[in-house]
């Protein structure tokens, strides 16, 4: 991935969805689900979410098991669209957000009790420093779970080329990757539970879990945003030559769900 395809392709991607106010990411709302019951999440949870893009899974969380959470971003635009949901919602007191980098979380020593992640690290420049953040402020017993898209069949390369170039990211083959590295933070034992999809199921889960409002804006922003932005423009360009392997693309790409455990305190010995 080169320096001027990778970042700059990954900061349009975000950048376009903070002004639609719409994120997504692989699995939606069933992916969602089935972290947080292998995280343990629930009413005592103190949660911190790495990559709130614009809050839905933040106040699902909330919503859902009546837990605390913290949600960081590296775009503040992201973090104003959250804090806005948040707000309709009548969350202010169990959700919040902050801009921050996750490679240098801006949290002490075991402060939360899981830490969720969903479709972030793979955009990630450094995913080990940000693995290690991550087990840093956990509390002892606590979970890290990952949502990260995989590769579950060996891809043609002109595809991998394709989606790194338009979303600036770098996917892991399954059994490798993820949990390797979580396991080389300190985590484990690390379950990994592998997803296939397709393109209909995911389109389907999406339209199922976006508001028909935010999405509808989301239209109607996306041509202003290109007409007003020249990255936009240029983003939209290189992306619209697709390889022709993308429409077989959910054979080759689905989704793992990674949750480690950080081991508790051994007593000393008397």
């Amino acid at each position: 991935m080169t320096e001027e395809n990778g970042p700059h392709s990954e900061s349009v991607y975000f950048d376009l969805q903070a002004s639609w106010g719409v994120t997504k990411h692989i699995g939606d709302r069933q992916a969602t689900r089935e972290l947080a019951a292998q995280c343990d999440v629930n009413r005592e949870s103190y949660v911190l979410i790495i990559g709130c893009g614009v809050g839905v899974a933040a106040c699902y969380l909330a919503e859902q098991h009546g837990c605390r959470v913290m949600g960081i971003d590296i775009s503040q635009r992201m973090v104003d669209r959250s804090t806005e949901r948040a707000k309709k919602k009548g969350l202010q007191d169990r959700v919040e957000f902050r801009c921050a980098d996750a490679q240098s979380l801006p949290f002490g020593d075991s402060l939360f009790d899981v830490v969720f992640c969903e479709s972030v690290n793979a955009f990630i420049p450094d995913q080990r420093k940000a693995m290690a953040e991550y087990v840093r402020v956990l509390n002892a017993g606590g979970y890290v779970g990952l949502n990260e898209c995989v590769w579950v069949e060996t891809p043609p390369a002109e595809l991998v080329d394709y989606l790194e170039r338009a979303m600036g990211a770098e996917f892991f083959p399954a059994h490798e990757g993820w949990k390797a590295m979580m396991e080389q933070a300190g985590l484990g034992p690390v379950s990994e539970t592998i997803h296939t999809t397709s393109a209909v199921r995911q389109w389907a889960n999406e339209v199922r879990e976006i508001d028909p409002r935010d999405m509808a804006m989301a239209y109607l922003s996306f041509p202003v945003e290109c007409i007003r932005n020249p990255a936009c423009r240029r983003f939209v360009k290189d992306t619209m030559r697709l390889p022709r392997s993308i429409f077989r693309m959910f054979r080759y790409f689905g989704y793992g769900l990674y949750v480690g455990r950080k081991p508790r305190r051994v007593a000393a010995a008397s």
